[in-house]
């Protein structure tokens, strides 16, 4: 923790740029967290031979206000997702039209219709994991005119019982059951969470990628049209040697999520 401090601290004597005096302290944290963890996401990049600009840094905000969202916001940046339809259908309308939201958590069939409503800007649903989330993702869409929603994907690839996901086996028929049976969604790859206590998280992550080289045979579609969203605050680096194209960053950027009706 002190490392990271550190860095933060160096990267803004370096920019000069996220200490005016108008920004909270809590404000100067999320956007020089942000500026270290793009630094983080190019490091691991070069380390894979990969380019940084084709990885996409979602910021989760998950129990985080609108107004510290809304300076990262300012900072530049514009991919930020949410994990509950409740919480975003109350943010997105508060901050600019122009942020891309993904909606990265468990949704249920009756939620579907609210958020798409409520969120004209959502531009991806990484987290479907079953033909009845894709079935109603897809007439809701086509009910409300709006044009295709770009949709991943989840694999339990841990095998947790505690976690969403089709298994690794059924990866392909959902993926073909999306592109070839649901006209208002567009396939956009596959999106997996790792082992919490990190034990088994490069074993999920080259599962992902099995699965997705599994995917593109059977749908004859090149890997890069296919998408790899793994990695968190906590395996991010290692997800990104591994392949992944969209990380999905909260705690890191934004501090430690806050429950307050949770005891």
């Amino acid at each position: 923790m002190n490392d990271r401090e550190n860095e933060e601290k160096s990267n803004n004597e370096q920019t000069g740029n996220v200490s005016e005096p108008a920004m909270s302290a809590a404000a100067i944290d999320g956007v020089a967290a942000l500026r270290s963890v793009f630094q983080r996401v190019n490091q691991a990049a070069e380390k894979a031979g990969r380019v940084s600009d084709r990885i996409r840094v979602v910021a989760v905000s998950k129990t985080k206000p609108v107004s510290l969202i809304r300076q990262v916001y300012d900072a530049g940046h514009r991919s930020f997702g949410e994990n509950y339809v409740q919480e975003i259908i109350e943010k997105a309308p508060q901050l600019p039209e122009d942020i891309e939201w993904h909606f990265i958590g468990n949704l249920q069939s009756n939620k579907v219709k609210p958020l798409l409503t409520g969120v004209p800007n959502l531009v991806m649903v990484e987290s479907v994991d079953d033909e009845k989330i894709a079935n109603t993702l897809d007439r809701v869409v086509g009910n409300i005119g709006r044009k295709p929603l770009k949709v991943m994907v989840q694999v339990n690839t841990s095998g947790e019982e505690s976690k969403f996901g089709v298994e690794p086996s059924g990866c392909v028929g959902l993926a073909k059951h999306v592109k070839e049976a649901c006209s208002n969604l567009e396939f956009s790859g596959l999106m997996t969470i790792g082992m919490a206590d990190y034990t088994s998280t490069p074993e999920n992550f080259k599962m992902l990628a099995k699965c997705r080289s599994e995917v593109c045979k059977e749908l004859g579609i090149p890997e890069e049209q296919c998408e790899l969203s793994m990695g968190m605050s906590g395996d991010f680096e290692l997800a990104i040697e591994l392949g992944s194209t969209n990380v999905r960053i909260g705690s890191t950027i934004f501090g430690a999520r806050e429950y307050p009706n949770k005891k």
